[in-house]
């Protein structure tokens, strides 16, 4: 597995985590990071999986403020948790890493519902992000 994909898989998993604990994003990558450097069984969490961390820290308002707004029949409080997340990444990554190309950006995201979530996901996720994608150049105007 890619390192990049792997990053992205433990960057779901700590916004997973903390979704459900109820608990700050920061919190939950200091305990993994913390974690790995105490248990030689735990993975380290690597730069990239740091920086999607902190990138969705740092725009988590607006994240969930467009995933609500543009979430057709789904509020954002009503989408199932692993859905949520792996869209909450997915759209930090598409609208604010300008090294990522914005078809890696869905395509992994698309792949992480494949593997977590259920059958309708990846269609959703697919659907969502791409609405994103086609309104990215006005949502970056907007995030200035």
């Amino acid at each position: 597995m890619a390192a990049r994909n792997k990053a992205r898989k433990r960057a779901f998993q700590i916004l997973f985590e903390a979704d459900q604990r109820g608990a700050d994003v920061q919190s939950v990558l200091a305990d993994w990071m913390r974690h790995a450097r105490t248990d030689p069984r735990q993975p380290p969490v690597n730069e990239y999986t740091l920086e999607l961390v902190e990138g969705y820290a740092d725009h988590i308002d607006r994240i969930d403020e467009l995933l609500d707004t543009y979430s057709v029949d789904w509020p954002l409080d009503r989408m199932p948790v692993v859905d949520r997340n792996i869209l909450r990444l997915g759209a930090y990554e598409l609208i604010w890493v300008d090294a990522t190309p914005d078809a890696v950006a869905i395509d992994e995201a698309v792949q992480l519902a494949k593997e977590f979530s259920t059958d309708d996901s990846p269609a959703f996720v697919n659907g969502l992000l791409g609405r994103l994608k086609d309104l990215k150049p006005t949502l970056r105007r907007e995030t200035r």
